[in-house]
């Protein structure tokens, strides 16, 4: 028998080491690319595609309800809590509250002023403020679509095609309402704005849960809806534009 050539066999088992581990790169990259396809197919909450980030719009607000600006997201926090404090607690009005300000800041600016002249300091400079058309214009414009697209909302609802619609929405005008007779609007506006800092970045960290417990909901709403639509709402007569498109 010949002898073996170590060299030769080291060269070979390398070669059957690399490519065993080219063999299950290959299957990784496979199968993190098949989970990363399953994962983005997988049920969201409200139909959602885009990263929680990019649905509150990907800019500074998002970074500030999602505490990626955490300076900025404490200020406007506390902001908000001390509005809610002033008004809500103290029981302050907004009118007097504005006069209050603006006595303040002109007493102060007017006394700055006389006193620079007797210390040899220059007086406050105060910015002119301009309302920009282009800013108006924008602001009216998005204005004007959402109140068009709530009053088309509420002509499609209140034309008798879609009962489901009209069952929607009145149950969120009637929970909408029990909700404002418990708190008065400064404490309702306050906790909106405690639930758009909590909600976003609590739904971010446990978006497969939440999306998860989500759907085992709406799946058990549809088959309570599809009971009640059988039992009931399938007998009761409908108005002349069901079932019509509109031209």
């Amino acid at each position: 028998m010949a002898g073996i050539d170590p060299s030769s066999l080291m060269e070979k088992l390398s070669e059957k080491i690399r490519f065993r581990g080219d063999d299950s790169s290959d299957s990784d990259d496979d199968g993190s690319s098949v989970f990363s396809d399953m994962k983005s197919k997988a049920w969201r909450l409200f139909g959602r595609e885009k990263p929680v980030h990019k649905v509150l719009g990907s800019g500074k607000p998002a970074d500030i309800f999602l505490w990626r600006d955490k300076k900025a997201s404490a200020g406007f926090l506390g902001a908000a809590t001390a509005v809610w404090i002033l008004f809500e607690l103290l029981e302050y009005h907004l009118i007097t509250l504005v006069c209050h300000m603006l006595i303040l800041a002109l007493a102060v600016l007017f006394l700055w002023s006389n006193a620079s002249t007797f210390v040899n300091k220059a007086p406050p400079r105060i910015p002119k403020v301009n309302l920009q058309e282009k800013c108006v214009v924008e602001m009216a414009s998005a204005l004007r679509y959402e109140a068009n697209r709530g009053l088309a909302i509420l002509k499609d609802v209140g034309s008798g095609r879609e009962l489901k619609e009209l069952l929607v929405v009145i149950t969120g005008l009637w929970l909408i309402s029990i909700v404002g007779s418990w708190f008065s609007f400064i404490t309702l506006f306050y906790l909106t704005i405690i639930l758009l800092f909590t909600v976003p970045v609590f739904y971010e960290k446990y978006e497969d849960q939440v999306d998860n417990f989500a759907e085992k909901a709406m799946d058990e709403i549809k088959k309570q809806y599809a009971v009640l639509d059988d039992k009931v709402l399938s007998k009761i007569p409908r108005g002349p534009l069901t079932g019509k498109k509109m031209d």
